[in-house]
């Protein structure tokens, strides 16, 4: 089962994959896997793509069927745009289906640097992390940011073709993905408007640890309608949430998650930024910088060998915070700010040398991103790297 964000390419990959290929979001072909999903399926050549599975859910308990008759694996794709419940009674899925994530495409991607270890592989077995040969200043990575990692926006368009195409994926957002979404089409009509005024709101807070309260201030929606939309972006996966980090050393850390906008370019297109609106917000320079730099992480957890899972932290007193901290196998930890400037001292890293200090031998490493052009210490286990480094 391959899940993301609508238009991340699911289809594109899995159809390179499958013999062949059903689109159950066109209704001639969904029409016999609602009357008898079984026949249905027993007349395709395997392994059979079925994509935007969860708008016919009866294929899901098809696909159970034969998985159970026993006739090997790797026969059927699940593709699609909406995070359908598949833990539940209804998509009986444990031990019988492999999910995987897949994101907008990173840098390293888009660029064709897919060899070699992981990032996150080689700063948790103390590799030395060189400087780039061709380092991106502030405008280079916030135009990298708008430009994102949606293939069709990031590969095929620029300039204003680009822009045309992110503006036309939040007007389907908002207008019909949410009607598609389980949950979002039953009772009385979402308004798009209103669903734009809340995405609105979540870029304008993207990489915050922010109260739902004060989201749902700024869209001047309700508790009970905002908890809705909240259910529908997370559905949709435009919405991504970085847990807080917890450990019974600490008792005054704060639980609340850190909640993205899953690309940049998102935040960009539904706030109406270019290069020069970024630059003249702080506020919102530092949220596209660490949204960006998320983005860049999420395809290294997927393909790390360490296994790593992301959060943040932040105590209750707001008096250490560091935006991701990365757990890798048996508890160890390594620790990443993000900045915006070009050039980080030791005061940019006392978070990441009082986590340090605190956990002992577990710290791996810690890394203050930045947007200057070289790798340097700063403390003991600390170094500063340019953003740049996730990918050269």
């Amino acid at each position: 089962m391959v899940v993301g964000p609508r238009a991340v390419g699911k289809t594109t990959t899995l159809t390179r994959r499958a013999s062949s290929v059903v689109r159950l979001d066109r209704a001639a072909e969904a029409a016999a896997f609602q009357a008898d999903p079984d026949v249905a399926l027993r007349a395709f050549e395997e392994p059979v793509l079925l994509d935007e599975w969860q708008l016919v859910p009866e294929v899901f308990a098809a696909v159970k069927r034969s998985i159970d008759r026993g006739d090997g694996a790797n026969r059927f794709y699940l593709s699609g745009s909406v995070c359908a419940d598949w833990h539940s009674g209804v998509y009986p899925g444990t031990g019988r289906v492999q999910r995987v994530s897949l994101f907008p495409l990173s840098v390293r991607e888009l660029e064709g640097r897919v060899g070699g270890r992981a990032f996150l592989d080689r700063l948790a077995a103390g590799e030395l992390i060189p400087s780039p040969k061709v380092a991106p200043d502030l405008r280079d990575y916030i135009d990298l940011a708008l430009r994102g990692g949606f293939p069709t926006a990031a590969l095929d368009t620029s300039g204003r073709s680009r822009r045309s195409w992110l503006e036309s994926y939040i007007e389907n957002l908002v207008t019909h993905d949410v009607e598609l979404t389980p949950g979002g089409g039953s009772g009385r009509r979402i308004g798009p408007e209103r669903v734009r005024r809340y995405f609105e709101s979540c870029a304008l807070n993207t990489a915050g640890v922010v109260d739902h309260r004060q989201i749902y201030e700024t869209a001047s929606v309700s508790k009970q309608t905002g908890e809705a939309y909240d259910d529908l972006l997370d559905r949709l996966m435009v919405i991504d949430q970085v847990p807080a980090w917890s450990s019974n050393r600490f008792s005054r850390l704060v639980k609340q998650s850190k909640r993205y906008v899953v690309d940049p370019s998102l935040v960009g297109a539904v706030l109406n930024l270019d290069s020069d609106g970024v630059l003249a917000d702080g506020n919102l320079l530092g949220r596209i910088i660490d949204t960006f730099v998320v983005a860049q992480l999420r395809p290294e957890l997927a393909i790390s060998e360490s296994r790593p899972r992301l959060y943040h932290l932040r105590t209750k007193e707001g008096r250490q915070e560091i935006d991701l901290v990365v757990e890798l196998g048996g508890g160890r930890l390594l620790g990443f700010e993000i900045k915006a400037g070009a050039t980080p001292t030791r005061s940019d890293s006392k978070h990441l040398a009082w986590l340090r200090d605190q956990v002992g031998d577990r710290f791996v490493a810690g890394v203050v991103f930045h947007t200057g052009p070289m790798v340097f210490q700063l403390e003991e286990k600390i170094i500063a790297a340019p953003i740049a480094s996730l990918w050269s």
